[in-house]
């Protein structure tokens, strides 16, 4: 897919990998539509960023958790710059806790954000883009969703769950030449893994990720543009992680 006047939608898109992600399509030629749940100064640094770029740029504050506010989402997108030709899920946060001292609100909140928000999006997004017979989505899911880790049940659920959504989609639309991916991040350097004591992350580095060194937004944006551009990649899930998923120990 040529980026050159495409339309993206990105949930999350104010911070970390998000904006990045914003950016990079802005470099490539697109409009951008941002959705967090609060303007503020990180949605106008990010908005200001792309008009710099010579791209359109909006800001749609919504709770992409409630289905009537993910399909307010895309249906704005469409009012203010006219579609919505690419859908990247990169909304989500940490959801501690194991089995038995997770609560069952924070259990639920957990698949409103990653998993619910998602169907409500393309349910939304895709009736266009099948009248185009064109459109992209992305999912970010995470290096959490491909293994196992202690006490983070609900986390590792919902970002697991992503990947089968998107070799689903993409074989139920493939006739309609939309294509469904999913991005799986390890160890990224943003506010996410800020709350690492240092000792945690001297470890991560020297002893999780063969390539001993965390990874950036940049990167992982970078992948996310190729799997937009590359428009013969779908229902695939790319870990982008520095080997960390490959170590048996």
């Amino acid at each position: 897919m040529e980026l050159d006047d495409k339309i993206c939608l990105i949930t999350g898109g104010t911070r970390g990998i998000g904006a990045a992600t914003a950016l990079a399509l802005a470099r490539g030629g697109a409009d951008i539509s941002l959705v967090a749940r609060h303007p503020g100064a990180e949605s106008e640094h990010v908005c200001h960023q792309i008009q710099e770029l010579g791209r359109r740029a909006a800001f749609i504050a919504a709770d992409v958790a409630r289905p009537d506010e993910a399909t307010r989402c895309v249906e704005q997108t469409a009012a203010l710059l006219g579609g919505v030709d690419v859908l990247i899920h990169a909304a989500g946060g940490p959801v501690n806790g194991g089995l038995l001292d997770l609560t069952a609100e924070a259990w639920d909140e957990a698949f409103a954000v990653h998993v619910h928000a998602i169907f409500h999006l393309c349910r939304a997004a895709v009736p266009a883009m099948r009248q185009r017979k064109n459109g992209c989505i992305v999912l970010v899911s995470s290096a959490a969703g491909l293994r196992g880790l202690k006490k983070n049940l609900a986390y590792q659920t919902v970002k697991g769950a992503l990947p089968q959504f998107a070799r689903a989609m993409a074989c139920e639309f493939a006739d309609d030449n939309i294509r469904v991916n999913c991005v799986a991040p390890g160890i990224i350097r943003t506010a996410f893994h800020a709350s690492m004591t240092p000792e945690i992350q001297r470890h991560n580095i020297a002893n999780r990720i063969p390539l001993h060194r965390e990874g950036t937004p940049a990167q992982v944006a970078s992948l996310i543009r190729e799997l937009v551009s590359n428009d013969y990649v779908t229902g695939e899930t790319f870990a982008i992680d520095g080997g960390l998923t490959m170590r048996i120990a």
